[in-house]
């Protein structure tokens, strides 16, 4: 009985952070499409000022909580140039993408590298979870096919460098010790490429204080303290659904977007929204289910 209250107290605790990952991630999207479409701020100095208010953050948060020195870890360079290479061409990408080809890209590339990894590291996909894979995916396109277009080849290449990068950040994720440690080390360590990006923008900067303000909630709030979450989330989701529910990212976001930039929710949005549901429910419980009545 012991055992199944602490199971389910662990299951839920899951689902909490990462739903909350999840709202943030969604948040980061709207702030960052408030800031790079709107051309109040040039992507670079985006892309910096985010970066360094997520530093002072998860300093400070980390000077809070630091706790048992024993369970201190710092994080990686791997994860920091992960982190850095996926901030940067995001930015970058979205100046020559519009958001629906971009987030497809981008999600499409992050669920592609991790159930790719899954299989390379041995895992044998059920056939529920190829089936979830699918319905979700097939969801997350049809919400955004309408408002595809052709895009260039430099977006193209920037955003599935950004997927790539946020597949493999979310990878070593998943064996973090300490979340608030490794994730303020693996900001910290992006200082040397954040000066690099300084010099080589500074002449072509253009900065508003609305740009400023939205580049800032993106890092220290949606970034900082969403990737902490993110990581203690990870420690209970398998490769195949930490891949899967950030499908979710898009949906939220574009609810978010009909109170923040005005957008209209549609039907189509209704609908996409339970497949991509309904492929997420079947990734996560589908093995457990079949497996067991089987």
């Amino acid at each position: 009985m012991k055992t199944l209250i602490l199971f389910n107290l662990n299951t839920l605790k899951t689902i909490v952070f990462t739903g909350i990952a999840l709202f943030a991630f969604a948040g980061n999207s709207v702030l960052c499409r408030l800031a790079l479409g709107d051309e109040v701020i040039d992507a670079p100095s985006f892309t910096v000022i985010r970066l360094l208010s997520g530093i002072v953050v998860l300093v400070a948060l980390l000077t809070v909580t630091k706790g048992d020195k024993k369970t201190l870890s710092k994080g990686s360079w791997l994860a920091s140039i992960l982190l850095f290479v996926y901030a940067v061409t995001f930015s970058f990408a979205y100046i020559s993408l519009d958001t629906g080809t971009g987030a497809l890209i981008l999600f499409g590339t992050v669920q592609l590298t991790m159930i790719l990894a899954s299989v390379a590291f041995g895992s044998k996909l059920h056939f529920s979870e190829w089936l979830g894979v699918l319905i979700a995916f097939s969801g997350f396109v049809y919400l955004i096919i309408p408002n595809l277009t052709t895009p260039s080849f430099a977006g193209f290449f920037l955003m599935v460098i950004a997927g790539i990068a946020w597949g493999g950040y979310s990878l070593k994720g998943r064996g973090s010790i300490n979340p608030i440690s490794d994730t303020a080390y693996n900001f910290i360590r992006t200082i040397p490429f954040v000066i690099l990006l300084i010099v080589l923008s500074l002449r072509d900067a253009h900065l508003s204080s609305l740009g400023i303000l939205l580049a800032i909630l993106s890092g220290a709030i949606a970034s900082g303290i969403g990737y902490v979450v993110w990581y203690i989330a990870l420690r209970n989701l398998s490769i195949i659904q930490a891949s899967v529910v950030q499908l979710l990212v898009p949906i939220i976001a574009a609810i978010g977007g009909t109170f923040f930039i005005n957008e209209i929710i549609s039907l189509r949005l209704v609908f996409s929204s339970i497949m991509v549901l309904g492929g997420i429910l079947l990734v996560i419980i589908g093995r457990y289910y079949f497996v067991r009545t089987r």
